[in-house]
């Protein structure tokens, strides 16, 4: 991967080392030389609370004329929207808590980013230097306890190497596997004197990711293609984060090869094309799972053998070859043994992979997938995305969400939360482009979508953004529409309110007898279920409202587009529209969890019949 992660419309600065030194300013604290460094790398926007001990840095940051604060309601939401903003604008993304309680509430948040490799810089406050280790108010090892989730983390405890620490956390944010990255900055240190000056000299001894593959393991890697008969192209978020989209396209449409993307990685390749075939895993399509299961080579891109995608693993693509690629070396090999591993940036993978393919074919040694695409082709008109209408006249939660999709605006970000909506809205939402499809993929972290979206609208004002969110998800962190309605940030909300836990309930429908143990939220254990009676708790339409946004609600299927407008319309203040579906939709495909891949539904109790040899 680039140091950059995709969809970048404001290039973010590189951190400079070395080089002539500006003049030193002499006689700045310690937070003066915080914000003056979070300028330097080009940081516009911080979210985040202050508290006692981050207090110093927020007193210099007021008088910025470059770096806006965005007062979050909970530190939760400006972690997440420090991640939104990154995945949206391809920059590092800044979120700002104070000790304690305030850096740990980060934790959830700086988690979700190391797990789906998103560039990150987190800056906490700590207790004073000589205060630590003696539990003083507020005090917790952030860096002890983030350890394990960051990418590195550092505790400054001389405010001279306030600017170098900055710069080379960005730096190591942003280059290599991007992650997230945690600043922890004792009080006394934002209060001491000091000088400034820029560029620092960054000083990172054993930090070199290897960007350039090596190219015998291309040629090995372009030759498996080209003597392949049922080739796999398995695209991960690695693509999107290297910016590699165009090359992507260029060897898929060379090799003719069919295409898999990960639910981290849609939009790398037009969902529209033809060599596309969905996303694969748990919850893909029939033809991108079935796909992999009989390929004899897979070509696995930016992606990690997650095991939402390999179902049980040891029964994974029991026939295929595998060429792994990845910027991160500890990924290759981990879950799935390479026979051509490759690191490398994917963007240089994949441009060296085209002249090492294309050099096949100018030798006639040109792959023949006819046969391969005659299978292909069978299995995605057999068992096409699709979804029955409920007969009770309700709404259906996919059509809520394929409508959306349909009405949205060109260009509209999309970010959702996790369960049946993620899943909904992965499959019936066309992305043809990156960095339009915002999720927590590695964590699940229910509660991302609001303040995931707000961090994409604060990063690009110009485009539409809806955040599409379950009634559970929603639950978690819409406090921070109001500071959506606050601070100008007039995001959309579609609420796929079912009442329900969805995801938990269809598990509890297939696995649990239907023994709905407390996955119900419109009702209580002592009170009758109320829906549809005009009573709801809460009534998504007043919180919202009395948050500042526009609140809407739709039950009727025949409303259902004239609401969609009404949303899209609305461009002064945030929307959020409580959308109530039918409780009982499911999300097909789907391969349980701990079973073969080749075990999957494509609806209940209805598995596809693909035949019992490997060539079928």
């Amino acid at each position: 991967m680039t140091e950059q992660a995709p969809g970048s419309h404001h290039p973010q600065p590189r951190p400079r080392s070395g080089g002539p030194q500006s003049a030193p300013v002499e006689h700045v604290t310690g937070a003066q030389s915080l914000i003056r460094s979070l300028e330097e790398v080009g940081a516009d926007t911080v979210f985040g609370i202050p508290g006692g001990t981050i207090l110093p840095a927020y007193d210099p940051m007021m008088d910025s004329s470059t770096v806006r604060h965005v007062l979050v309601r909970h530190e939760q939401g400006a972690g997440h929207a420090a991640t939104g903003y990154a995945q949206a604008t391809g920059r590092v993304g800044v979120c700002m808590a104070t000790s304690g309680p305030g850096a740990t509430n980060l934790v959830t948040p700086i988690g979700d980013a190391h797990m789906d490799s998103v560039p990150i810089v987190a800056i906490t406050g700590q207790v004073a230097s000589k205060a630590i280790g003696t539990d003083a108010f507020q005090e917790a090892d952030i860096c002890g306890i983030t350890m394990p989730i960051t990418k590195h983390n550092f505790l400054v405890t001389k405010a001279e190497d306030i600017p170098r620490t900055i710069a080379e956390a960005f730096h190591i944010a942003s280059t290599g596997r991007p992650g997230p990255v945690l600043v922890d900055i004792p009080k006394d240190v934002l209060q001491a004197r000091t000088t400034f000056s820029w560029p620092p000299q960054i000083d990172l001894p054993g930090y070199r990711p290897v960007t350039k593959p090596h190219a015998k393991q291309i040629r090995e890697a372009a030759r498996l293609i080209t003597q392949a008969e049922r080739p796999v192209l398995y695209v991960g978020g690695g693509v999107i984060k290297a910016q590699a989209t165009a090359e992507l396209k260029v060897l898929a449409e060379l090799t003719g090869a069919p295409v898999t993307t990960t639910l981290m990685a849609l939009g790398a390749f037009p969902d529209s094309h033809h060599l596309h075939l969905g996303m694969p895993g748990m919850h893909g399509t029939v033809a991108a799972v079935t796909a992999l299961q009989k390929a004899d080579l897979i070509v696995a891109l930016g992606a990690r053998f997650d095991d939402r995608v390999t179902g049980k693993l040891d029964s994974f693509a029991p026939f295929a070859k595998i060429v792994h690629a990845d910027i991160d070396p500890a990924e290759i090999g981990k879950n799935r043994a390479a026979d051509v591993p490759i690191v490398g940036d994917a963007r240089e993978v994949l441009a060296d992979l085209v002249v090492a393919v294309q050099a096949e074919h100018d030798a006639g040694r040109a792959g023949d997938y006819t046969g391969w695409w005659e299978d292909l082709n069978r299995w995605r008109e057999t068992y096409p995305l699709g979804y029955d209408q409920p007969t009770d006249g309700s709404l259906s939660p996919q059509q809520v969400i394929q409508r959306i999709g349909q009405l949205a605006p060109e260009d509209t970000i999309f970010a959702a939360g996790v369960g049946q909506h993620q899943m909904w809205a992965a499959h019936f939402i066309d992305y043809e482009t990156p960095a339009t499809w915002l999720n927590s993929g590695g964590a699940g972290t229910m509660g991302y979508a609001v303040p995931a979206a707000m961090g994409a609208k604060a990063g690009v004002e110009g485009r539409t953004v809806w955040a599409i969110d379950g009634d559970g998800c929603f639950q978690m962190t819409n406090q921070e529409l109001a500071t959506c309605a606050l601070n100008n940030i007039p995001i959309k909300v579609a609420i796929i309110n079912n009442g329900a836990l969805g995801m938990v309930r269809q598990w509890q429908t297939l696995f649990y007898n239907q023994r709905y143990s407390n996955t119900v939220l419109h009702s209580g254990p002592d009170t009758p279920v109320q829906r549809n009676l005009g009573t709801r708790v809460p009534d998504f339409v007043k919180l919202s409202e009395a948050m500042g946004c526009v609140g809407l609600r739709c039950e009727d299927p025949a409303d259902l587009d004239a609401v969609i407008e009404k949303a899209n319309a609305i461009n002064d203040r945030p929307v959020v529209v409580d959308f109530i579906v039918h409780e009982d939709a499911m999300v097909w495909p789907m391969v349980a969890a701990g079973t073969s891949n080749d075990e999957i539904l494509a609806a209940r109790d209805t598995r596809p019949d693909f035949g019992d040899g490997e060539d079928d």
